[in-house]
C-alpha cells in the first residue's frame, strides 16, 4: 500500500513538472437537496429512506470514488402551494446539482419551471401526475411509477368485472384532474366511461365531502374511484360509511394512497378500519430480492435512530426514495468520470431582484446540468425496487401494481397488474408465457359479500322507468293497447314482462303510449325520444337497423324477422306434360343418350357369346334398344353372361335406381306443393319493374328500398292496416292499388294466415330482428339481453310466440315461383361413373379380341387392309366357331366332348364326336334343357 502511494505521488509530481499544469480532481462534496412534507405518510418514510441512502453512498468509497453527498432537506409543512414553493427556492441559492422531490405534483409543476431555467435536474419519487413527462419539463425526472399506469390498472379491473361506467371522486388540482383524465382515456380503450365526475376542493371540509357524496348517491353507478390525497382519503370513506355508501352493492376502488397509509401506520383507529372494509386499493409492486430484504430488515433500526415520531412502516414510496439517491449517485459517478469539475454561473436576468429578502439574485445556473441529466436518464442499475432504467418517454421500465383487498385488520393481495401481462394472480417477474393471465382471486366486497356487485342501481329518487310503446293500429297481436289506458298486451309486451321477471333486481317501470292511435307511429321518432330523455326505454315491434344503433342500444333480438315480398298468386293448371318437369331438357337428353350407350356396350360385350344378342341385324338392334330401356324398370329378360357386361350392368342399374328415386320425389313435390304462381319472382323483379309497391307506414322500409334498391320514392305507397294491404293487392296497379307489398316476415305471416289468395314470393332478402331499445351504454340493455337468452333456452320465448303468433292454414312458407328442377350437374358424378365403366369394359374387350386374333392368325403376313378385314370378320364370328376351329387346327383326329343332357327324372351323359355341323341332335328322351360343358 505504501509503495503504491509513493509511486502515485511521484507520478503526479512528474506530471506537474513536465506539463506545468495542476492535476484536476473530483470535488470532495456534492450538494443535493430534497423537498418533503415531513409529517405526511410519504414524507416521513422518504426522509428516513433518503438519509439512509446518503449514508450508504458516503460509506462506500466505490460508489463515488471518494466524493461525498451532502443532503439538505426542506419541509413543506403539508403545503403544496406557495409556501412550499418558496421553501424549495432556497436550494437554488446554493450550488445544488440536483433536487430530490418535490413530493406533490402541484408543486412539481411550478418548481420544474425553475429547474428548467437553472438547469438543475429534479428527481421526484412521489409526483405521479402523467403530464409531468411532457416536453414542457425536460429537467423533471420521475423516479417512481406514473399515474398513467395506475389508471390503466383501475381500467382493467373495471373491464375484468364487466362494469360499464364509474364515478370518479378526485381532488380538483393538477394531480387529481390529470389523473382522472388518464383514467377516462384508459376506460375508453376498454369501452367503459366515467359517468359522473365529483371534484373536491383541495382545502375541503367534512361538509364539502358530505355534499359531494350526496350527489354521488343519486347516481345510478355504484363503482366509485377515489383519487385523492392520503390526508383526506380516510375522511371521505368515513363520511361514506355514515351515509350507508359502504354497504352491499357498492364498489370502492382507491388509488395507492390507501395502501400507503396502511403500510405506514402501524395501527389505525377502529372506525377508520371499519370504513375501509371491502375496498380495493393499489400498491406499486416491487419484486422480491436480496437487496430489498436487507433494507426491509434494517427499517426498524433506521426509524428508531432517525425519527422522532416513533416507529412506522415502510411503504413503496420509501423504497423509490432510497433508489432515487442510488441512481443519482450512479449518474454523478458517470458524470464526474467525464467532467471532473462542477461549475455554476449567475443568471443575468435575476440581477434585478438584488437586495430582496428572497435573494433571487443568488440563484445560479448549473453549467453542466444537461450533461448530468443525460447521465441520469442513461442509468441502468438494480436497486431495492428492481431494475432502474428509463424508457424513451421518461418512465421507468416494467411498471407493475398489486391489487389489494382490505379485509379485517389487514390487506390481502388478490392479483397483480403489469404493462405486459395485465391482470394475473402471478407476480410479473414470475409470469411466463404459459401462465394464464387476466385473472384475480376472490374479493370480499363492501357489505361482507363475495358476490360480485352489479355496479349500478336505479337512482334513489323513486322515479319509474318510462317505457315508450308504439300505439299500433294494425297487427295488434304484437302490441295491443287496452282502450285509452296505459295497459298494454301482446307478444312484444309479454316478452318484455317475462324478461324483467328474470332480472336479479326489481325494475319499476310504466308504459307510455306513443302515437295518435289513427296511424302507426314512426319508430325512429320513438327512438329519438330516448335520446332526448323523454323515454328511458322503448318496447315494441322495433327493428334493429344500423342507423338506429347509432341512436340507442338494443338488446339481444327476441324474434328474427327479415323483409319479404307478398303478392297475389294464382293456382297453376295441371299440364298434360307435367310429368316432364322434374328434369331439365339437358338432363332428359343426357339420360336418354346413356340408355342407348349402355345398351350398345352390352351388345358389343355379349354378341359373340350370348344367343340373346345374336341373329339378324334388325333383331339385334331391336333387342339392344329393348334391353336398354327395360333396365329403367328392371324388367330386362335378356341374360348377361360376360364378366365385363355384368360389371357395366350393375353400375348402370345403380344409376337407374338413383334417377328413378329422384324423379319420383321431384314429381311428387311438383304435383302436391308447387301449385301457386305469380308474375313477381322476388325483390329483384319487383325493383326492375315500374309498378307501385306497398309498405307499412311508420317503418324504415321506405328509406331502405330507396337507398339499397334505388326504387323511386313515388312508387312507394304507405299503408296502415291489414285491410288496406288486402284492398291494395286486390285492386292492383290498374285500379290504384299495388302489385306487391314489402314488409317484415312476422307481419306477413299473420296477414297470410287468413288470406290464401296472397303469398310470399321469392326469398327473404334481409336478416333482421326486433329488440328493446335503451339509451347508449345503458347496463339494462346487457341485463335484459341475458334475460332474453334465458327465455330462449328454457322454452318460454317459444310459448309466448305460440300464444300470439300461431300460424293457421294459409300461413305456409309461401309459393316458390321457380320449381327446383333437377339439373344435369346434380348427377354428373353418376354419369361419369357409368361412362367410365363402359369405356373400361370396351377397352378390356378389345384387348381380349386382339389377343385371340393374334393367336389364331399366327405369323401370316397380310396387307394392312386385309388384316383389318380379317380382324373384323373374326370379331363377327361366334365364339363357338372360334373354339371349334382352334381345336381342329391344334389337334389331329376328332376330339370328344362331353354333353350333359338333363332329362325328366334322370341325368344321362353322352359322348359323341365333334362333327362339322354347328348343332348336335338329341333324339331320345323328353329333354327340357341342354347344357354344354367343353
Amino acid at each position: 500500500m505504501n509503495i503504491s502511494r509513493i509511486l502515485f505521488m511521484w507520478f503526479c509530481n512528474w506530471l506537474l513538472i513536465t506539463t506545468g499544469t495542476s492535476v484536476s480532481k473530483r470535488p470532495d462534496v456534492v450538494n443535493i437537496g430534497a423537498i418533503l412534507s415531513f409529517n405526511s405518510s410519504i414524507g416521513k418514510v422518504a426522509k428516513v429512506a433518503l438519509e439512509a441512502a446518503v449514508e450508504d453512498v458516503n460509506s462506500n468509497p466505490v460508489v463515488l470514488s471518494g466524493t461525498k453527498l451532502k443532503l439538505a432537506m426542506q419541509d413543506t409543512k403539508l403545503s403544496g402551494g406557495f409556501l412550499g414553493i418558496v421553501e424549495a427556492l432556497r436550494f437554488m441559492e446554493n450550488d445544488t446539482v440536483a433536487i430530490i422531490g418535490p413530493q406533490h405534483s402541484v408543486m412539481a409543476h411550478v418548481v420544474s419551471h425553475i429547474a428548467n431555467e437553472l438547469q438543475v435536474p429534479l428527481l421526484s419519487f412521489a409526483a405521479t401526475d402523467p403530464t409531468l413527462n411532457s416536453l414542457q419539463f425536460p429537467y423533471f425526472v420521475r423516479t417512481t411509477q406514473s399515474d398513467l399506469f395506475q389508471m390503466a390498472t383501475v381500467a382493467d379491473i373495471v373491464r375484468y368485472y364487466e362494469w360499464q361506467d364509474v364515478i370518479a371522486i378526485y381532488v380538483d388540482d393538477d394531480h387529481g384532474r390529470n389523473g382522472v383524465a388518464a383514467l377516462g382515456d384508459k376506460l375508453a380503450d376498454n369501452r367503459c366511461k366515467i359517468s359522473y365526475k365529483a371534484p373536491l376542493n383541495p382545502k375541503l371540509s367534512r361538509e364539502d365531502i358530505t355534499k359531494t357524496l350526496v350527489k354521488v348517491a343519486l347516481m345510478e353507478s355504484r363503482v366509485i374511484i377515489l383519487h385523492i390525497y392520503a390526508t383526506w382519503g380516510l375522511e371521505v370513506l368515513d363520511v361514506a360509511l355514515n351515509m350507508g355508501m359502504m354497504g352491499s352493492g357498492y364498489v370502492w376502488i382507491t388509488t395507492d394512497w390507501l395502501s400507503t397509509i396502511l403500510d405506514t401506520e402501524s395501527s389505525l383507529p377502529l372506525d377508520a378500519m371499519e370504513s375501509t372494509q371491502g375496498v380495493l386499493t393499489l400498491r406499486m409492486h416491487t419484486p422480491d430480492s436480496e437487496l430489498k430484504r436487507k433494507f426491509v430488515s434494517r427499517w426498524s433500526n433506521l426509524t428508531a435512530a432517525q425519527s422522532d415520531n416513533g416507529l412506522f412502516g415502510l411503504n413503496s414510496y420509501g423504497l423509490y426514495a432510497y433508489d432515487t439517491v442510488m441512481l443519482l449517485a450512479q449518474a454523478l459517478d458517470a458524470f464526474l468520470s467525464q467532467r471532473e469539475n462542477i461549475s455554476f454561473s449567475n443568471d443575468p436576468s435575476l440581477s434585478e431582484f438584488r437586495g430582496g429578502n428572497l435573494h433571487f439574485d443568488n440563484m445560479s445556473i448549473f453549467d453542466e446540468g444537461n450533461h448530468l441529466l443525460n447521465s441520469i436518464l442513461q442509468v441502468n442499475i438494480t436497486g431495492v425496487t428492481g431494475q432502474i432504467k428509463f424508457t424513451s418517454n421518461g418512465n421507468l421500465i416494467h411498471p407493475a401494481y398489486e391489487v389489494i383487498n382490505v379485509v379485517g385488520k389487514g390487506m390481502r393481495t388478490i392479483g397483480y397488474w403489469s404493462n405486459s401481462s395485465r391482470l394475473s394472480v402471478v407476480p410479473p417477474e414470475k409470469l411466463n408465457t404459459g401462465t394464464p393471465s387476466d385473472h384475480l382471486y376472490g374479493v370480499i366486497w363492501p357489505g361482507q359479500t363475495t358476490q360480485k356487485p352489479r355496479g349500478w342501481v336505479f337512482s334513489s329518487n323513486g322515479r319509474q322507468l318510462r317505457v315508450g310503446v308504439p300505439n299500433l293500429v294494425s297487427f295488434r297481436q304484437f302490441v295491443l293497447r287496452v282502450g285509452s289506458s296505459d295497459i298494454f298486451h301482446g307478444y312484444c309486451i309479454d316478452v318484455f314482462n317475462a324478461a324483467v321477471e328474470l332480472l336479479p333486481y326489481a325494475l319499476p317501470y310504466k308504459f307510455i303510449p306513443f302515437g295518435d292511435g289513427h296511424s302507426n307511429p314512426i319508430k325512429t321518432d320513438l327512438l329519438y325520444k330516448i335520446t332526448t330523455g323523454d323515454f328511458d326505454a322503448a318496447v315494441g315491434d322495433i327493428t334493429i337497423t344500423t342507423n338506429r344503433t347509432k341512436m340507442v342500444d338494443f338488446t339481444q333480438p327476441y324474434i328474427e324477422s327479415g323483409l319479404v315480398v307478398v303478392a297475389p298468386v294464382r293456382k297453376l293448371n295441371s299440364s298434360a306434360w307435367a310429368f316432364l318437369r322434374p328434369f331439365t331438357p339437358m338432363m332428359w337428353s343426357v339420360t336418354g343418350i346413356f340408355f342407348l350407350v349402355v345398351g350398345a356396350v352390352i351388345w358389343i360385350l355379349e354378341r359373340r357369346t350370348n344367343d340373346d344378342f345374336q341373329g339378324p341385324p334388325r333383331k339385334q338392334f331391336v333387342t339392344t334398344v329393348w334391353f336398354s330401356f327395360s333396365t329403367m324398370f328392371f324388367t330386362h329378360s335378356e341374360k348377361v353372361d360376360s364378366t365385363l357386361g355384368r360389371l357395366v350392368l350393375i353400375i348402370w342399374l345403380f344409376a337407374v335406381l338413383i334417377l328413378n328415386s329422384s324423379y319420383t320425389a321431384s314429381l311428387t313435390s311438383i304435383l302436391t306443393v308447387e301449385q301457386l304462381s305469380s308474375p313477381i319472382k322476388g325483390i329483384e323483379s319487383l325493383a326492375t319493374s315500374n309498378d307501385p309497391i306497398g309498405y307499412q307506414n311508420g317503418t324504415f322500409i321506405d328509406s331502405y328500398l330507396t337507398e339499397e334498391y334505388h326504387i323511386q320514392k313515388s312508387r312507394l305507397v304507405p299503408l296502415n292496416s291489414a285491410e288496406e294491404y288486402e284492398k291494395a293487392l286486390k285492386d292492383g296497379p290498374q285500379k290504384g292499388g299495388v302489385s306487391a307489398i314489402v314488409d317484415m316476415r312476422a307481419y306477413m305471416e299473420l296477414f297470410l294466415s287468413t288470406r290464401c289468395e296472397f303469398s310470399i314470393v321469392g326469398q327473404e332478402f334481409t336478416k333482421m330482428g326486433w329488440g328493446f331499445a335503451f339509451p347508449r351504454e345503458s347496463p339494462l340493455a346487457v341485463d335484459l339481453s341475458t334475460a332474453i337468452l334465458k327465455l330462449s333456452e328454457n322454452g318460454e320465448l317459444q310459448k309466448i310466440h305460440d300464444k300470439w303468433l300461431t300460424r293457421k292454414a294459409c300461413s305456409l312458407e309461401g309459393a316458390k315461383q321457380d320449381v327446383d328442377r333437377l339439373p344435369l350437374k346434380s348427377f354428373w358424378g353418376l354419369f361419369l361413373l357409368c361412362g367410365s365403366a363402359c369405356l373400361l369394359a370396351l377397352l378390356l374387350y378389345i384387348i381380349k379380341m386382339v389377343r385371340q386374333y393374334m393367336r389364331r392368325s399366327g405369323q401370316i403376313s397380310q396387307s394392312q387392309s386385309a388384316a383389318i378385314q380379317s380382324f373384323l370378320a373374326f370379331v363377327k364370328e361366334k365364339e363357338e366357331d372360334d373354339n371349334r376351329m382352334e381345336l381342329e387346327d391344334g389337334q389331329s383326329g376328332s376330339k370328344r366332348r362331353r354333353r350333359k343332357i338333363v332329362s325328366t327324372g334322370r341325368v344321362r351323359e353322352l359322348d359323341e364326336s365333334v362333327k362339322d355341323s354347328d348343332h348336335a341332335s338329341v333324339c331320345s328322351g323328353n329333354v327340357n334343357e341342354v347344357h354344354y360343358a367343353v
